[in-house]
C-alpha cells in the first residue's frame, strides 16, 4: 500500500491522480490531498508546504519517499512501475530528478500551457 500526497490545485497533478486511480485495480494506492482542511491533523508527520514543493509518498514499507521516487512508488503500486522505472536508472536518475524539480517548481505555468488552466479550486478526482 502506498499513500501519495498530491496537490489538488494543480490540473496536471490531478490528471495524473485520476489516471493512477483508474489503474489501481487492487486498491494499493491511497491519494491524499495536501490542501484538504484536515490534512495537518491527519498527517502531522507530513509538512504540507514541503509536500507542495516536491511530491511526497509513504511507500509500501512505511518509508517516506520524494519526487520521482514517490512517482515510481505510486506507479509501481498500481502495476505500472515498468513505465517509469527507467527514470530511476543510474545516470538517467540525476537528469530525471533535475527535470522533475523544474516541473515541480513551474507546474502551474506548465499546466496553463498544456491545459489552459494554471490552477483549479481543488479539482475533483472523479
Amino acid at each position: 500500500m502506498v499513500t501519495l500526497f498530491y496537490d489538488s490545485l494543480c490540473p496536471l497533478c490531478v490528471k495524473e491522480m485520476r489516471k493512477l486511480s483508474r489503474w489501481d485495480k487492487n486498491q494499493q494506492l491511497i491519494l491524499e490531498d495536501i490542501h484538504h482542511s484536515d490534512f495537518a491533523a491527519r498527517f502531522p508527520d507530513v509538512d504540507p508546504k514541503a509536500a507542495n514543493r516536491i511530491l511526497h509518498a509513504k511507500d509500501s514499507h512505511g518509508q517516506m519517499v520524494y519526487g520521482l521516487d514517490a512517482t515510481y512508488a505510486a506507479w509501481h503500486a498500481v502495476g505500472k512501475g515498468y513505465w517509469v522505472s527507467w527514470l530511476r536508472w543510474p545516470v538517467i536518475a540525476w537528469f530525471a530528478d533535475q527535470a522533475y524539480l523544474f516541473f515541480a517548481r513551474h507546474r502551474y505555468r506548465i499546466s496553463a500551457l498544456l491545459t489552459g488552466q494554471a490552477r483549479c479550486q481543488q479539482c475533483q478526482l472523479k
